[in-house]
């Protein structure tokens, strides 16, 4: 929750190639004071059964810029049981073991006072970003 004097930030993701939400996606968040100020770990969390993560860390005062790390390498990854179902159905080409964006980083500046909720659309091939509410 922001106050005057900090902002604050939430997230969730959207699995689009199968229109569901993303559970299990390690989210890290950073934060700075200015441009040229270095970046802090803040901590992270992952996304729930709904894709959200519901206990980011809050933002210290004199937070200018945000950065969200979403680690979705491991989510794309296939389970043994569906790589061996998929070999059987001729699974299409595109389900290789490789995931084009492994990581996606998302840098975005705030002010006090104000919420931003960052959603993630994500597949295995391209990703979109905007300002929630």
């Amino acid at each position: 929750m922001s106050t005057d004097t900090t902002a604050s930030v939430s997230t969730h993701i959207l699995d689009t190639s199968v229109g569901r939400p993303a559970e299990g996606v390690a989210v890290r968040l950073a934060a700075r004071a200015g441009r040229e100020a270095a970046w802090q770990a803040l901590g992270g969390s992952a996304t729930d059964a709904d894709g959200r993560c519901k206990d980011l860390p809050a933002l210290p005062e004199g937070t200018t810029h945000v950065r969200l790390d979403f680690e979705v390498e491991a989510y794309f990854e296939p389970e043994p049981a569906t790589q061996q179902a998929d070999a059987q159905q001729d699974a299409p080409a595109n389900r290789d073991s490789e995931t084009f964006f492994p990581e996606v980083a998302i840098t975005f500046a705030v002010r006090p006072g104000e919420h931003y909720h960052v959603p993630l659309l994500l597949n295995p091939f391209g990703y979109s970003v905007y300002r929630g509410s």
